[in-house]
């Protein structure tokens, strides 16, 4: 499984159980909001002033380890 920053925050937390304290430790602590669900990781970035790369380099790497 891999995060891309194309995908929706409402997928991402359903995809697997360490994403939502993932974005929650990255300062996106909105994810409840009905609005951030249909967001993409890249939009949540940029209004929470997030390098979007950098947290989907680090998601994808603790997803492999966990794999």
């Amino acid at each position: 499984m891999q995060v891309n920053k194309d995908m929706l925050i409402g997928e991402l937390v359903q995809m697997h159980e360490l994403i939502a304290p993932m974005l929650m430790r990255a300062g996106m602590h909105c994810l409840g909001c009905p609005s951030a669900q249909g967001e993409t990781l890249e939009e949540a970035c940029m209004v929470h002033g997030i390098d979007c790369d950098a947290l989907v380099a680090g998601m994808n790497e603790v997803l492999a380890e966990r794999s």
